[in-house]
């Protein structure tokens, strides 16, 4: 289940991991970045407070399997200070990384304090971190858009043409995406049930570009020599007969960006939702609160970004608002 051996870590993370995992319905990926914040948090303080680790051993999958509740209810939030000034200044941590970790150790205490009451005091519980500037999403303009979709060719053009039209008209994540099932389309009511995080299932509308783009697929789908019920199920087939994996996915559009000249720009398949909003937004006038429900965002917050996206908008705004003719007389 993780990318470590439970046998070396503490009780309680194995414990946290399985409630992340069970109960939370975390992604197992989401998991093992919990793990590691963690597994790294209890390597330094064991070696900074020379219980079986020395500080060259920090990272070297040593057995923290001793760690117990006493060792967890000794820890101070000075502790956690000085472990995020070791991220910083040992392990070159920026902001968004440290952020990170300290999400993890305050879902880890507030699990092992607040909720089973292992320990008696959170020590995280008043943890202060400067939340930094959110950087804008980038994103590809309209043009670029409708030249990465002109530029689909080859022996899967049908398959990756639907793809990217999904990415750019329904704001998918990639792991939505590659998820998706027959059974998750709907093309008579033109809807499809979307998995996103933590399990949790949306509902969206299908365009009549995507509908156009699925009814093409699914008429050079393959559907003899597919590898095992999961393809069979599976919306997208890779070219080995198995559903569709993410690699594949990030290569297909790094590809077609690099036809259209985008490659070496930062842009990726996670741009491209990006870019579904955006447009949206910039085009569509659409509510803030459609585009919250349309991405599967579990705070508005996270959604709010596109509203400042384009500074054309706020500049032209401002230039023609009612008063911007107005002299003194």
């Amino acid at each position: 289940m993780f990318e470590f051996d439970p046998h070396l870590l503490p009780e309680r993370v194995n414990e946290f991991a399985s409630y992340l995992l069970g109960v939370k319905g975390c992604s197992r990926l989401t998991v093992n970045g919990y793990v590691r914040d963690l597994r790294l948090l209890f390597e330094y303080l064991s070696a900074t407070k020379k219980e079986h680790i020395s500080p060259d051993e920090i990272e070297k999958d040593y057995d923290l399997s001793f760690i117990d509740d006493s060792f967890l209810a000794k820890i101070t939030i000075g502790d956690i200070y000085a472990f995020l000034a070791y991220c910083t200044s040992e392990r070159g941590n920026n902001l968004t990384t440290k952020n990170r970790k300290a999400s993890s150790l305050r879902g880890f205490f507030k699990y092992i304090s607040d909720n089973m009451k292992y320990i008696p005091v959170n020590p995280v519980s008043h943890l202060q971190i400067p939340s930094g500037k959110k950087k804008l999403p980038r994103y590809l303009t309209l043009e670029q858009s409708e030249a990465l979709l002109n530029a689909v060719e080859g022996e899967n053009a049908a398959r990756d043409y639907c793809i990217l039209t999904l990415f750019l008209n329904c704001g998918l994540r990639l792991a939505e995406l590659v998820g998706l099932n027959l059974s998750d389309i709907d093309l008579d009511e033109r809807t499809m049930k979307v998995t996103g995080k933590g399990n949790k299932q949306r509902m969206l509308y299908l365009n009549n570009a995507c509908v156009r783009a699925i009814k093409s697929y699914m008429s050079v789908r393959p559907v003899n020599a597919l590898k095992s019920e999961d393809a069979r199920n599976a919306l997208f087939i890779s070219r080995l007969g198995k559903r569709i994996g993410r690699q594949a996915v990030q290569v297909m559009v790094y590809n077609y960006l690099k036809k259209i000249g985008l490659d070496g720009q930062h842009y990726s398949v996670h741009k491209l939702r990006h870019t579904a909003a955006t447009l949206l937004y910039q085009y569509n006038d659409t509510d803030i609160l459609v585009l919250k429900e349309m991405l599967g965002h579990e705070n508005l917050s996270t959604t709010e970004i596109y509203t400042h996206v384009e500074n054309k908008q706020v500049r032209a705004a401002i230039e023609n608002g009612p008063l911007s003719k107005e002299r003194r007389k």
